[in-house]
């Protein structure tokens, strides 16, 4: 059994679907690349405080391997978290919580296709079930919302987000072998470095939001539960259990979403929300009950 990596990916989906809603509540206090370059500011400044004499110790790995680690975080960190702020502008909720579930399937595909990786028929079963939770989900339990969905500017930003956080996922095979605090401090600098540049372009075309006083909880937020627990937590889930298995995760995100827009916006509890936690959960279980040998 895998329990510690089964708690952290239950505990990062959670903080994303609270990023979700994070989302949801920024737009019109804080800019979408605002919003991304303050949250890795934030993930950067606490990481840096709590881990120098570890990056010191690390830093010989870390020059060897800085291809990879800024890869991480531009394509992670960066491309994923601007395109998500910038397609909640664009788009509706719902579009991009059904989007989102793509990711898991992504994720499959890329590594059937560069590294054969096996996938079982249980895997299949239970990846199926928890996309129809997240769908679930993102439509309020009305699958008739599926036909009437519309696809436009917004929608085709989100699919950059999707495709973004599958490469990344994948690409964690990769990573040094160093400290956590050191794989999550440099791919972190880098997505702050690399956001710099979005920052300044949103200013010069007049869309720049500073941060109001929601804005300003929404950044703290963002940058301690979505970028650094979040993404620690997810990084330790793939590590013990591989991308395939881990990505499943994936589709609690909307479920979580939903559960905490309940508890912090006085959404109402609806039956379709335990139906698709239920089914979120059972895909899960069933994928890794199945699960073929050495996937990884």
């Amino acid at each position: 059994m895998h329990k510690k990596a089964y708690l952290s990916l239950v505990i990062a989906t959670l903080c994303w679907g609270g990023n979700a809603v994070a989302g949801k509540l920024a737009v019109g206090h804080v800019s979408p690349m605002m919003l991304t370059f303050c949250r890795w500011f934030a993930a950067v400044a606490i990481i840096f405080a709590i881990s120098v004499p570890q990056l010191v110790k690390d830093w010989p790995i870390v020059k060897k391997n800085l291809p990879i680690l800024v890869f991480l975080g531009v394509v992670g960190y960066v491309v994923f978290n601007a395109a998500l702020y910038t397609a909640v502008n664009y788009t509706t909720a719902i579009n991009v919580t059904v989007e989102q579930a793509v990711i898991p399937m992504l994720i499959f595909v890329i590594n059937f296709l560069l590294f054969r990786m096996k996938v079982s028929w249980a895997q299949i079963l239970g990846f199926t079930l928890t996309l129809i939770g997240g769908v679930i989900t993102a439509v309020h339990g009305d699958l008739g919302t599926l036909v009437t969905l519309t696809v436009n500017f917004g929608d085709a930003i989100m699919m950059i987000a999707v495709m973004a956080y599958a490469i990344y996922t994948v690409a964690l095979r990769w990573r040094p072998q160093v400290n956590w605090r050191t794989l999550m401090a440099f791919p972190a600098l880098f997505a702050l470095i690399f956001t710099t540049p979005l920052v300044f372009w949103e200013y010069s075309n007049d869309r720049l939001i500073w941060p109001d006083t929601r804005g300003w909880v929404i950044v703290l937020y963002t940058g301690i539960f979505a970028s650094l627990i979040a993404q620690v937590l997810y990084i330790v889930g793939v590590q013990k259990i591989g991308a395939n298995r881990a990505g499943l995760f994936i589709n609690l995100v909307p479920v979580f979403g939903t559960l905490l827009s309940v508890a912090i916006l006085g959404e109402a509890l609806q039956a379709f929300h335990i139906v698709a936690l239920a089914l979120a959960l059972g895909g899960i279980a069933i994928a890794e009950w199945g699960k073929p040998h050495l996937d990884r």
